[in-house]
């Protein structure tokens, strides 16, 4: 069988999750074939720092006789730290783009390759818990990312289960030696090696270049090839100056016009904030507008109805009036209220008696009644004025109400359009990040903030 020559490539990776996972996709990402990927593992690293350190950290601790030397979060210690690193990691990858496609079928026996290869990874390198792990196919050419936390156990120093790269690959017995030879770059050439071995069950053979020595030992062979790298950039070095002089000139503009842009982007995300804020208040505005509208509503639709009632009761009260006058009209015209001429043989006295004191004694009772519901009826029409009065002062100024949070509303309607037209000339996607990421700075000012009353700083 005719085997294939590739080289075999790997380097430390900048150890961006998010550009693994894809939860950021940089331009030479093809979307489209990300379905294509392979996802290992992805754990959370702070839960991995917990399962790995926290036993240890506890006898740590209860060794300590002075607070000020216990460490409250071995994570946060870490992640400030700048002697160690919170993870490392390593891509591989097996040609280029011109011979090992990612479309190609060359690139997916890579891929295949590439599977295998990390089936014993973990196997392989036990003091490296890798918590990350992802092949992509959606770049160029056919490679893959390897998170993970390099630690060591029956430590003397600090945690006896600690983070340490150098001491991690130490236990695995990579010492190192001459700046070259760095555990790092021992432990690298024996995955590829590892890689090669698997590559060649599926006729690939390592195409290692720039040598044709294949049986120098790895050292030596890396002592060659750095000294031919030494001599090539010392020539490069010294013939290119003015065009290295012009690069970092270059260099300085680019970094000079990325401080702009994230000084543009900053004054984007905080204007983006307040927007987003005030969008928020507006919405509970509008929304408590829109009950206090209803509320007012009701109450206006209650104040008409006992307007109604009592206009009514008025209307009744005219009645009774109507009726009186009526009743009063009676009193002229009905015989049993006319006082009779006496007889011829009546004296005055007998007259007196049977017939003027009796329709007087009526008339003083029916007096007394109709004044005592005179004045009744007067009481009731003025506190029936004065309903009406507070009344229509009420529906005043509730109509007055109700039209003030008509015009609210309106400027409340204004604002938001105002936020909307930000978010079509921004974009939506670049608000959502730019929103991503101000709630993780925020996170993150939270957790220094938290970290600095830990240790008593600010106080």
């Amino acid at each position: 069988m005719r085997l294939l020559e590739r080289t075999i490539s790997g380097m430390m990776g900048k150890g961006s999750v998010s550009h693994n996972t894809r939860t950021f996709s940089a331009k030479n990402v093809d979307k489209e074939r990300s379905k294509y990927n392979v996802e290992f593992c992805h754990l959370d690293i702070k839960k991995v720092y917990h399962e790995l350190f926290d036993e240890s950290l506890e006898r740590y601790n209860a060794k300590q006789k002075r607070s000020d030397r216990k460490i409250d979060n071995y994570y946060e210690k870490i992640r400030q730290s700048k002697q160690e690193k919170l993870f490392h990691e390593v891509i591989l990858q097996i040609g280029n783009k011109d011979d090992t496609n990612a479309k190609s079928e060359e690139g997916q026996l890579a891929k295949e390759i590439l599977v295998e290869f990390m089936e014993d990874f973990q196997k392989r390198n036990p003091n490296l818990y890798v918590f990350s792990a992802h092949l992509h196919m959606d770049e160029e050419t056919p490679h893959i990312h390897i998170d993970f936390v390099p630690f060591i156990r029956n430590s003397k120093r600090g945690l006896d289960t600690r983070v340490s790269l150098k001491g991690a690959l130490a236990e695995q017995g990579f010492k190192g030696g001459t700046r070259s030879a760095t555990e790092w770059n021992q432990w690298m050439e024996s995955e590829k090696q590892e890689l090669s071995k698997v590559a060649e069950r599926y006729g690939v053979r390592w195409k290692q270049l720039g040598t044709h020595n294949k049986h120098l030992s790895v050292l030596d062979f890396e002592k060659q090839e750095r000294a031919k790298e030494v001599e090539k950039l010392e020539k490069a070095v010294s013939s290119n100056k003015a065009e290295l002089s012009h690069i970092i000139y270059q260099q300085v503009l680019a970094e000079n016009e990325m401080e702009k842009i994230k000084l543009e982007n900053e004054a984007v995300r905080q204007e983006t904030t307040e927007l987003s804020a005030t969008n928020d208040l507006l919405r509970e505005q509008t929304d408590g507008l829109m009950e206090n509208r209803e509320k007012l509503m009701s109450d206006n639709k209650a104040l008409e109805q006992r307007q109604k009632k009592l206009q009514q009761d008025i209307e009744k009260m005219a009645d009774s009036k109507v009726t009186l006058e009526r009743n009063i009209h009676a009193y002229d015209e009905d015989a049993k209220w006319q006082l009779p001429e006496p007889t011829a043989l009546m004296s005055a006295k007998a007259y007196r008696e049977k017939n003027a004191m009796p329709l007087v004694e009526r008339l003083k009772e029916i007096v007394k009644s109709l004044t005592i519901k005179c004045v009744n009826l007067m009481d009731q029409i003025k506190q029936l004025k004065a309903k009406v009065t507070k009344q229509a002062e009420d529906i005043d100024f509730y109509k007055s109400k109700v039209h003030q949070q008509y015009v609210k509303l309106e400027q409340l309607q204004e604002k938001a359009d105002d936020f909307e037209r930000v978010k079509q000339y921004v974009g939506v996607d670049k608000i959502d990040i730019i929103m991503t990421n101000a709630r993780e700075l925020e996170r993150i000012a939270q957790s220094e903030k938290q970290q600095n009353r830990a240790y008593g700083i600010g106080r």
